[in-house]
C-alpha cells in the first residue's frame, strides 16, 4: 500500500513539476510538457487529444482562448541542440478537459484527471472567497454543504434539460452517482449504514473530506475512488457518520446572539 502511494504521489508531483506561473501569477502547464507526461511521445499524436479538450472547453461555455493560448517554447531536437517549437499554454481548466478526453487505457491518465478535478475545484472555492479563512471542521462542512447544494441545483437542471423527468428519474440518477462514489452502494444503503433515522440527510452527516468526494457524479466518482484506494485513503464508505451540520448551525446562531 505504501509503494501504490508512493507512486501516486511521484505521478502527482510529475504534474507538479512542469507547472509554470506567469507574469499575472497565474498556474499554467506547456502542452509538449503535459503530453510528455501523459505518456505521448509525439506530440503530433497529443494535438487531436487538444482539439477535443477545445471542443469540451466551447461546449461548457468557457472562451477557449482564456484557456488555450499559443506560444513558443524551446525543444530539445537531438544533440544537445534546441529549437523554437510551437506549444499551448494551457490553463489548470485547459489541463482537466485535456486528461479526460486522453487515452484511459494510461495509468498516469486516471491520476492526472483526478489531480486537476481536485486542483480546478480548489481554484473554484479560493475565487469563490473565504474557502482559505475557514479552520475548523465544522465551518469546512458548513461551507461544503452548501456548495454542495448549489452543485445538486446545477446537476439537476441539467439533467432536468437531458430528459431526466423528476422526481423519479431524478433519484435514479442521484442514485447512479452515489454507486460510483461508493462501491454500488446506493443512497438508502448509505443512510442505513450511517444509522440515520427518517427524515435525517446524509450530507448533514458527511465530514469535510466525503463533501468535497461527493461534488462529483458517477464517472470522475468511480476516478476519485481509485485514487482514494491507491494513496491509501480512507475509502467514503468507511469515513463515520457525524454531527448533524444543522446542529452545528444552531449553536453557531447561539454564538453569534450571545455577541
Amino acid at each position: 500500500m505504501n509503494e501504490k502511494k508512493e507512486v501516486a504521489g511521484a505521478h502527482q508531483s510529475a504534474f507538479e513539476s512542469i507547472r509554470k506561473v506567469n507574469e499575472y501569477g497565474q498556474d499554467f502547464w506547456s502542452a509538449r510538457g503535459l503530453g510528455k507526461i501523459l505518456g505521448y511521445l509525439e506530440y503530433r499524436n497529443f494535438l487531436p487529444v487538444i482539439v477535443k479538450a477545445k471542443e469540451a472547453c466551447q461546449n461548457s461555455g468557457q472562451k477557449t482562448e482564456d484557456h488555450f493560448v499559443d506560444m513558443h517554447e524551446m525543444v530539445g531536437i537531438g544533440s544537445g541542440a534546441m529549437r523554437e517549437m510551437p506549444s499551448i499554454a494551457l490553463s489548470r481548466y485547459a489541463c482537466y478537459l485535456i486528461v479526460q478526453n486522453a487515452d484511459p487505457s494510461k495509468p498516469i491518465v486516471a491520476l492526472g484527471q483526478t489531480y486537476f478535478a481536485v486542483q480546478t475545484r480548489k481554484q473554484e472555492l479560493v475565487e469563490q472567497g473565504g474557502y482559505q479563512k475557514l479552520r475548523t471542521e465544522e465551518e469546512k462542512r458548513m461551507f461544503l454543504r452548501d456548495q454542495l447544494r448549489v452543485h445538486n441545483k446545477r446537476l439537476a437542471g441539467t439533467a432536468k434539460n437531458a430528459g431526466v423527468i423528476e422526481p423519479v428519474d431524478y433519484a435514479i440518477f442521484q442514485d447512479h452517482g452515489y454507486k460510483g462514489l461508493y462501491a454500488g452502494l446506493t443512497a438508502q444503503d448509505i443512510h442505513t449504514r450511517n444509522g440515520l433515522k427518517k427524515g435525517q440527510q446524509i450530507s448533514d452527516h458527511m465530514g469535510s473530506t466525503e463533501l468535497a468526494a461527493n461534488q462529483t457524479h458517477y464517472e470522475v466518482g468511480k476516478k476519485v475512488r481509485k485514487t482514494i484506494e491507491e494513496i491509501g485513503g480512507t475509502m467514503p464508505e468507511n469515513l463515520p457518520a457525524v454531527e448533524s451540520i444543522r446542529s452545528i448551525e444552531r449553536k453557531q446562531r447561539v454564538k453569534l446572539k450571545r455577541r
